[in-house]
């Protein structure tokens, strides 16, 4: 069994056989700072995931699964998103280093598949902002206005520098949070009789002809129970494109202050905040929106689309004049938000594959606030996707960024989960206790086991109803991710000869007494600043 202590020989000869220098050691000039705080971070990693998927997507999966369908769908993905993030925290909070969770498929896996993943997630990212652009231009058609011009706001706040973005996110996100809490009450309350009707709904909802189950597709598959099965499959790609993105938080980490602190408690908050929020924003919408809704759309098939949020849907049911328009400003902001995180991890995943020399050089470049500009500037210009909806239908559009997004997320969570199980082998193989861990997750490995598994399932049967019938638009975009990965991975594999890692060759030490370093210092200076810091500035550092 290897030491936990390797030599510098050691460590030398294994980086030279399997490794590029690059590969490992973060750039020490001209790079990102490190300015994120805890509660920045977390508030980050919620507002690029309570978007689209939760606000709008929710209503179509209600109509498929039914009210209890919805339900075990988001707490079944849920799971898996829970054992995402231990697995991810145990690898970002042992060396946080500024290329993306890439660069852990990179250092612990071999080096094609984390360029396969680097450039997978990019994409992913240069199609989101547009996609939740679109989103937005669906809500605004809701009051028959046209698109505003949230493309330069979200372009202007994060060239600002990540101060800045960190901050400004941070509220937005805050305000989204307050939102969500008011809509989950307003649910209860509604379902409770707090109504201009007086109707005490209860669980009316979850019962026939709405409940609990759905039947989707039943007059393709001509089976009942089929049709049930089939409703409840649905909603899990619907419950996986909301919950991506929680991941972000590991793309943060090259910019988080004191990481080895900092990154295991965003991880913690952020998923306990993600599935208290979205589980009971999926339950209050079963209380008071049928199934059955005629009214229970994400978009008619109009060219111009038309915005049907769920609560929209539930409010106009029982009567409640003008809170709809209220609710609508509401999920504008979430989608603009959600669009401006989009930007942020696009152009940081951009910057990482580019300071490992997977992607030309001139996106390694930074401004002197720390901002990479070149590859902001770059990432901006795929928001123009959002005009595809000018010949196709804003609904089609919003089909087809969902099956997207959700093939292009199962693949990052599967290529987390592969390459915490290496990680956990080359920690075993090297003689290094998982107790030693900064963050040690709950159930693992066999959680990251669970999650290659049941997202790779999800994943090949995803696509399901574009069979029924056959829709060449939705079946190419429900799996062309799949082939892009393994274009990217072989491609890189055969330029470079790169091989798997053998667990005990894995290096588990080049620049983490740099990041050790850089942490004692942090540590030393806060200690300071506290010295001459006022109680209320003490409370708002922790908010």
């Amino acid at each position: 069994m290897t030491s936990n202590r390797l030599s510098g020989s050691a460590i030398e000869h294994v980086n030279e056989k399997f490794y590029h220098a690059e590969d490992l050691q973060d750039p020490h000039e001209s790079t990102l700072h490190r300015g994120l705080k805890a509660r920045q971070m977390s508030m980050i990693a919620l507002g690029g995931t309570i978007g689209t998927g939760l606000i709008m997507s929710s209503g179509t999966a209600l109509v498929q699964g039914g009210p209890l369908g919805l339900c075990l769908g988001f707490l079944f993905v849920g799971l898996i998103c829970f054992l995402t993030l231990a697995a991810l925290g145990e690898m970002t909070a042992y060396l946080p280093h500024k290329r993306g969770f890439a660069g852990y498929a990179t250092r612990f896996v071999d080096p094609a598949l984390g360029f396969a993943l680097g450039w997978v997630y990019l994409i992913k990212y240069l199609i989101a902002p547009a996609s939740n652009i679109n989103a937005a231009g669906i809500v605004m058609q809701y009051w028959t206005l046209s698109v505003p011009i949230e493309v330069w706001a979200v372009v202007i706040m994060n060239l600002l520098g990540i101060q800045f973005f960190g901050e400004l996110e941070f509220w937005m996100s805050g305000l989204k949070v307050v939102s969500l809490m008011g809509l989950i009450l307003l649910g209860i309350i509604i379902d409770l009789g707090g109504n201009p009707k007086h109707d005490r709904i209860g669980f009316r909802y979850w019962r026939q002809p709405n409940g609990p189950m759905g039947s989707y597709l039943v007059h393709q598959v001509h089976n009942e129970q089929l049709a049930v099965f089939l409703g409840f499959w649905s909603t899990l790609t619907t419950a996986l494109f909301a919950y991506i993105g929680s991941e972000l938080v590991a793309v943060t980490a090259g910019e988080a202050q004191n990481p080895r602190k900092t990154i295991p408690r965003a991880i913690k908050s952020t998923f306990f905040r993600i599935f208290v929020f979205y589980i009971g924003c999926v339950f209050a919408i079963s209380l008071i929106v049928p199934s059955t809704s005629t009214q229970l759309l994400v978009a008619n098939s109009s060219r111009a689309g038309a915005a049907a949020s769920p609560f929209v849907v539930g409010v106009t049911l029982v009567g409640i004049r003008g809170l709809n328009h209220v609710i609508n400003a509401m999920i504008l902001l979430f989608t603009i938000s959600a669009a401006n995180s989009d930007l942020y991890i696009a152009s940081r995943t951009l910057y990482g594959l580019a300071i490992e020399r997977k992607a030309p050089q001139i996106f390694a470049k930074v401004n002197k606030r720390g901002v990479p500009w070149v590859s902001l500037l770059v990432v901006s210009l795929f928001t123009c996707l959002t005009f595809l909806n000018v010949s196709t239908s804003s609904s089609t559009v919003f089909a087809y960024g969902v099956n997207l997004l959700s093939a292009f997320g199962a693949i990052t969570w599967m290529t987390i989960a592969y390459s915490h199980i290496h990680f956990m082998k080359a920690l075993k193989a090297q003689g290094i206790s998982r107790d030693s861990l900064p963050y040690k997750g709950p159930g693992q490995p066999l959680g990251s086991w669970f999650v290659l598994i049941s997202t790779g399932i999800i994943l090949l049967f995803k696509g399901f109803n574009t069979f029924l019938p056959f829709t060449p638009g939705l079946f190419i975009t429900s799996y062309l991710p799949v082939p892009l990965f393994f274009i990217f991975w072989l491609g890189y594999k055969l330029r470079y000869r790169t091989r798997v890692i053998p667990s005990f060759k894995v290096d588990l030490i080049t620049g983490k007494r740099e990041i050790d370093e850089e942490e004692e210092r942090f540590i030393l200076e806060e200690k300071a600043r506290e010295g001459k810091m006022s109680r209320w500035q003490r409370l708002a550092d922790l908010l």
